[in-house]
């Protein structure tokens, strides 16, 4: 019987590392980047009461969104944002830092503090010094 012969001693040791090294740190960088997602979800309208319990939204008040990582708005000049980033402040208050784009303006940024009052109720925290009072949406 012959013997196989595989060619071991041609092998390059050095360049199957670093061919197998590449392919590891490729698949480490390409690999799922964890989305940012907002801390609230669902539809919240602007109110002012501190009532337990959702709210009618089907009026004409100021409803804001929050669908995974987008935000919708009813009101100002912005309908859509994308966040950004989102950084936990505490165990109910978070920076959010979002994007978003207009006719006039390309990538855009807002950051806002956003603090969860209760499971009702939300406060938001512009950069210019106004405030949002929210309750969840039924």
């Amino acid at each position: 019987m012959g013997s196989l012969d595989f060619g071991v001693g041609r092998v390059n040791l050095g360049l199957m590392r670093i061919t197998i090294l590449s392919a590891v740190l490729l698949s480490v960088l390409a690999g799922p980047v964890q989305a940012q997602v907002y801390p609230v979800q669902g539809r919240w309208g602007q109110s002012a009461s501190t009532e337990k319990g959702s709210i009618d939204c089907t009026d004409n008040r100021r409803v804001i969104e929050f669908s995974g990582n987008q935000r919708t708005d009813s009101s100002g000049g912005v309908p859509f944002f994308r966040i950004q980033s989102v950084r936990s402040e505490g165990p109910s208050s978070f920076r959010v830092v979002d994007e978003f784009s207009t006719a006039q303006i390309s990538s855009g940024h807002t950051t806002y503090a956003l603090r969860k009052i209760d499971a009702d109720h939300i406060e938001i925290n512009m950069q210019d010094g106004s405030s949002l009072k929210l309750q969840r949406c039924h």
